[in-house]
């Protein structure tokens, strides 16, 4: 360990290393992500519906979850699953293989269980936003519940809830960073790993919130563009003007030499006249 109290260079210099499991980190974020959004999708349609019992136990688990920190889902995860699946073992006589579960199976669960809770009040909010006509037409076409929600209600609700899917996505890039308690080695991970060694924790931490800024504002702007492409306009009369502006601009385009022409032509008409 060096005398300086801090070493700028080395806050460059180590970032390679800790990019080395920049892969980690991303799997372990769409994972839980994929898991939580489908959850969360279901969760939102079963209290929209208000299915008996399971409306219930979705608005407890929704109160659970949300009002515990996932530092403790991602402990009770690593530690209390084990412990239940021993238990299976014992009870039903199989021979579940429980060590060799890996800790990251784990992480995604525990990430993408907290992750689901705050993803169906996402799409409970643009499952509602959705206009009852559409429901109608879809009846209409003769088409079943199921099939309504796949072709019409749940594409038009993606619409409304992605910005606030991004932010969860982004939110699950950074949740990552807790999964070395599930004994996952990620960026994080590897960071107390690379400290240990040198001493040096500030720099590193340094490095890893460098690096989370990075992505974040790389996926931010990837989700902006993204938004504009499925943007639907709020008002047909959007349209109508847009339209009407290239019109303008095309018979504002038109050569002068046309626009003299039909002048004279006028003047002559007005003077035989």
């Amino acid at each position: 360990m060096s005398g300086k109290i801090f070493d700028f260079k080395l806050v460059f210099t180590q970032i390679p290393d800790l990019l080395k499991y920049l892969p980690v980190t991303m799997e372990l974020a769409i994972a839980s992500t994929l898991f939580g959004m489908l959850l969360g999708l279901l969760i939102a349609v079963i209290k929209i519906k208000h299915v008996k019992v399971l409306d219930k136990l979705a608005t407890f688990y929704v109160s659970l979850v949300r009002g515990t920190p996932v530092l403790v889902q991602l402990y009770i995860a690593y530690f209390g699953v084990p412990m239940l699946l021993k238990y299976i073992n014992q009870q039903t006589g199989s021979d579940l293989k429980v060590a060799a579960i890996p800790g990251f199976a784990y992480a995604v669960l525990a990430l993408g269980f907290n992750q689901s809770a705050f993803d169906a009040e996402v799409f409970r909010a643009a499952l509602l936003s959705v206009d009852k006509g559409q429901h109608e037409a879809a009846a209409a076409l003769g088409m079943t519940g199921g099939q309504a929600l796949r072709r019409i209600i749940i594409p038009e609700a993606l619409t409304v809830a992605l910005p606030s899917l991004g932010n969860s996505f982004i939110n699950a890039i950074k949740g990552t960073s807790l999964a070395f308690t599930c004994a996952v080695v990620e960026m994080t991970a590897e960071g107390k790993i690379l400290s240990g060694r040198n001493y040096r924790y500030f720099e590193v931490y340094v490095s890893l919130a460098l690096i989370y800024w990075a992505i974040t504002i790389l996926f931010e702007n990837v989700l902006k563009l993204i938004e504009k492409k499925i943007a639907i306009p709020e008002q047909p009369a959007q349209l109508e003007t847009e339209q009407q502006g290239k019109g303008a601009r095309k018979a504002d385009g038109q050569k002068p030499e046309k626009q003299k022409k039909v002048v004279g032509k006028r003047e002559r008409l007005t003077g035989e006249a």
